[in-house]
This record gives structure tokens, sequence and C-alpha cells, in this order.
């Protein structure tokens, strides 16, 4: 996956005055597997849009395989898009549906024919030939709109939402099957989505967007374990996010209590950002009447500290199951912290709170929204 296959160059675009992309830089290569992330009006189905073609940047260039195609019409590109409504031909069955755009080409009959039942057994349709859209489930008609579009042999594979129609163990499976598709067919597939799990399932590389700018770029791994700012940090899954002082390399006060971390290069005495995912928190049941210095609470404090020398003391306000885990509320030092946990603690419960020095993510307070966009690929 080292060679480039697209390369976005400086794109910007605005729709009615209101800037949509802001000089966006951006490259994808072969054989990867790119989710463009971010909420609703961030700019990532635009960009989609614009390396397919049906839109036009207001300036920057659209380099495919070294040539420029900005202007290039979106049916003379080497990629096919699949969209969350499906488009499928009412009137056509299922096999017509997949040939038409190799009728367009005015391919022969015979190879249209092993065209589609290739297709379909790509995914897993085979037999299908004669059935109609409207009689075929939603899943189904996804997996048509696939095999319609990867029937053409494209480079490129454009999503934009695919799955948003389906219920969710049916977009779970479908997940799965594109990920399938993908490392079977080694084309490159372009994915749009909102869904921070979707990303994270399947991507190569995650591109989380914000207000028509990059955020980060990284593997699902980095993206969730180290992100770059407060906004990605709470946008890709649950994060506890609190204000804290970076006292000096590897200690970080928080709320008063100082904890080790494995952070260096943030100078001395400097308020960053901390973010702690919920599943990273350790709690420890204090018993009843235990009061701070008793040689029951220090029992627990001792055990405690066999994890970060520093610890809170809170209590359970809410829980939740979840099944796989309790998903619980502690109130600690005026914060409620979020807290995943396979051990059950009662609501009312009083707890130390504790992690591990590498579950400590330290990020540079932005000065502005600006300082948190990025708009290039430079990984």
């Amino acid at each position: 996956m080292s060679n480039r296959l697209i390369d976005l160059q400086h794109i910007t675009k605005s729709f009615d005055g209101q800037m949509v992309l802001d000089d966006l830089n951006l490259y994808i290569r072969e054989n990867e597997f790119l989710t463009l992330l971010g909420p609703s009006g961030c700019g990532k189905t635009t960009t989609l849009r614009i390396i397919g073609g049906f839109e036009q940047p207001d300036s920057g260039k659209v380099i495919f395989d070294g040539k420029d195609i900005t202007t290039l019409a979106p049916n003379k590109r080497q990629l096919n898009t699949v969209f969350q409504k499906y488009a499928l031909f009412t009137h056509m069955n299922i096999a017509d549906n997949i040939a038409f755009g190799l009728r367009i080409r005015k391919k022969s009959e015979e190879y249209i024919r092993e065209k589609v039942k290739y297709a379909l057994r790509l995914v897993n349709l085979e037999g299908f030939e004669n059935r109609m859209p409207d009689s075929l489930s939603g899943g189904q008609q996804q997996r048509i709109a696939i095999a319609r579009a990867i029937v053409n042999e494209p480079k490129v594979l454009l999503l934009d939402e695919p799955l948003g129609a389906l219920d969710l163990k049916l977009r779970k499976d479908m997940q799965y099957e594109l990920i399938r598709l993908k490392n079977e067919l080694g084309i490159t597939f372009i994915y749009v989505t909102h869904d921070q799990e979707e990303a994270l399932t399947m991507s190569d590389t995650i591109v989380v967007m914000n207000q028509g700018y990059i955020q980060q770029i990284g593997t699902p791994e980095d993206i969730y374990n180290e992100p770059t700012n407060a906004f990605v940090a709470d946008f890709i899954g649950d994060s506890n996010i609190v204000d804290a002082t970076m006292v000096k390399d590897k200690l970080v006060e928080i709320f008063g209590t100082r904890f080790a971390c494995v952070d260096t290069g943030f100078g001395s005495n400097k308020p960053v950002d901390v973010v702690i995912r919920p599943e990273d928190l350790e709690l420890y049941a204090l018993p009843d009447g235990a009061t701070a210095g008793s040689p029951e609470y220090e029992k627990v404090a001792d055990k405690a500290r066999e994890l970060n020398p520093g610890f809170l003391e809170g209590t359970v306000t809410d829980l939740i199951f979840k099944g796989v885990h309790y998903e619980m509320d502690v109130e600690a030092n005026g914060y409620t912290w979020l807290v995943h946990s396979t051990k059950l603690f009662p609501v009312g419960s009083r707890v130390l709170m504790n992690l591990d020095p590498f579950n400590i993510q330290i990020m540079n307070k932005p000065e502005s929204e600006d300082e948190q966009a990025v708009n290039s690929t430079d990984l």
C-alpha cells in the first residue's frame, strides 16, 4: 500500500458562500480501505463527490494515477460509486441491473453473462439473475448495487453511507462482506460514514473531518488510542476529557492528584487536555465506613497504587448493564467520570479509581479551533 493512486491537492469548495472544504490535501494509496469519518456537514461526502467527478472543486486538483482528472466526467474515471440509496432499476431483473454498465460499453453478451455470474458469486447471491429488485431484502439489494459497481472492474470503489439504511445486525454482516470483497478484489475502497464503529471495524486508514478540515489521519488503532485533539477523542468512542497540568515529563496532575504517565516533550507546568477511555479506568471498592488513613482504607489504596502512584476517590452514581460490561458514572473531584467495567459496583459504592500510565493520553490545548485543523497527509 505504498503507491499513491489518488492525490487531492489544495481542494477548496463552497456552496452559497459557505466554505465546505478549505485547502484540503489528501492522498489515497492503491489497495487501501480509506474511510472519511465525521459528523454531518463536515465535508466528507463533498470530498467523495469531488473524487467521483460529481462535484467540481472551486480550486485545487484531483490527481489519479499521476494524471490530472479534475475536470474529467464521472463516466470517464476508473471508479464506481455505491450510494446509500441503491438506485437499482426496478423494471429490470438482477442480471440486467448488473449488466447495465457493460452494455453501455458494448461488451459481448457472452462476456456479460460470465461477468454477471462472477459478480453474483462475489456477493454470495448466485442464482439471483432472474429475480426482481423489489423481491429482495435491503441487504440483498445493497449487494446487487455493489455487484453492479464491481462488474466494471474499477480501480476505486466509492461508497457513500452504503449501509445506513440497514438494520444493526445486517449492517455488521455487510461490514465483514465489504472487508472480504476488498481483500479478494484488491481494489481501493473510499468509504464515507458518520459511524465510528463502522470506521474502526473496516478501515486501513481513517480520515477524521470536521467543518471542512481534516482533524487526524491514521490507522484505527492510532485514531482511537492516540487522538490528536479533543474533537477526535470525543468523536471516536467514549472518552473522559479533563483539564490537567503537565508537571514535567512523565508526570501529570489531574484534579490536584499527580499521576505517572509516559508522555514527554510538553514542557513544565503546562495546561493540557487529558483523554482517558472509560475501559481503562480501574475501580477498587472501599469498605463501608473506611476513611482515609484507616487500615481498611490503606489496604485498598495500596492495591490501587500498584497500578499508578496517584488515584482518585469517588462514588458510583449511575449504573447501566450493557451485556459485555457495566457502564457507570463515578463522581470524583467534581467531575462525572464514565467507567466501563466487567465488575459490578452498585450505585452508592465508594471507590478508588486508577489507571495504567500507558492509558493516559496527553494533548496540547488548542489556542483556537483552526489550530486543530491539519488538512494534509503528512503521516
